[in-house]
């Protein structure tokens, strides 16, 4: 039986990496029995016996099925213990929360910084979409969270806007835009607050916005329109 808040990785620089990198707990490596021989394959499994992790091979098939995507996992994947690692029912279950719900940031340096804020501050977990966020454990994440990744309560889901619609019936959606005239800092904060950052580029998108029910601004001089997301998550990390 599979360990609770398994993360499967896949691709063979990104396993690599992680195989590399001792801070993270490792359950098992998945090769497929279709690859060629290779340095990088090599490598892997010199890695994974010299941690004492144990080996898997399997069909084409069914490696596939354990990365979910065939397309990309080069017959290769990782799978990793994260204990941070949260169902939506951790946020559901709470009395009391400051969420940061992501929507598709896709820079893993700011993913890092954004972890690193939320952890130093007012935040108990992070909200976001698996396959629309950049991965929470590559080596740009983790440098850039110095650490923290795996000390900050992480929800990821299959669809954020389904979690957030669940989650509204209970909780204050905060869309962060520029579209308001109420300032941040004069929101009224309640017990179960989300606050939505949207994807670096395009901002929080429409179907997410329509199911907020409060819009703030953070207010700025000197004519600048925007800030980098990051530094928008650090300022409400520590409100």
């Amino acid at each position: 039986m599979l360990p609770k808040n398994i993360l499967t990785i896949y691709g063979r620089n990104p396993v690599i990496e992680a195989l590399e990198n001792f801070d993270l707990n490792i359950y098992a490596l998945h090769l497929s029995k279709s690859n060629k021989s290779s340095d990088k394959i090599a490598k892997m499994v010199k890695l994974a016996k010299n941690r004492d992790i144990e080996i898997k091979y399997h069909t084409k098939e069914l490696l596939s099925r354990i990365s979910k995507n065939s397309k990309q996992d080069q017959g290769v994947a990782l799978d990793l213990i994260l204990d941070n690692l949260k169902p939506l029912e951790y946020i559901k279950s709470r009395e009391n929360f400051r969420i940061l719900a992501l929507e598709s940031i896709e820079n893993p340096q700011n993913l890092g910084m954004i972890i690193r804020s939320a952890t130093a501050g007012n935040i108990d977990a992070i909200l976001l979409q698996k396959k629309a966020t950049a991965s929470i454990v590559s080596p740009l994440v983790i440098k850039a969270s110095a650490g923290t990744l795996f000390k900050m309560p992480i929800v990821q889901v299959d669809s954020l806007h389904k979690a957030l619609k669940e989650l509204s019936i209970k909780s204050n959606l905060i869309s962060l835009t520029l579209d308001t005239k109420i300032s941040i800092f004069d929101l009224k904060e309640t017990n179960r607050d989300i606050f939505i950052l949207g994807n670096e580029s395009r901002g929080v998108s429409k179907e997410i916005s329509e199911l907020a029910n409060i819009r703030v601004k953070i207010p700025m001089n000197r004519g600048v329109e925007s800030l980098n997301v990051a530094i928008t998550a650090s300022i409400i990390s520590f409100l």
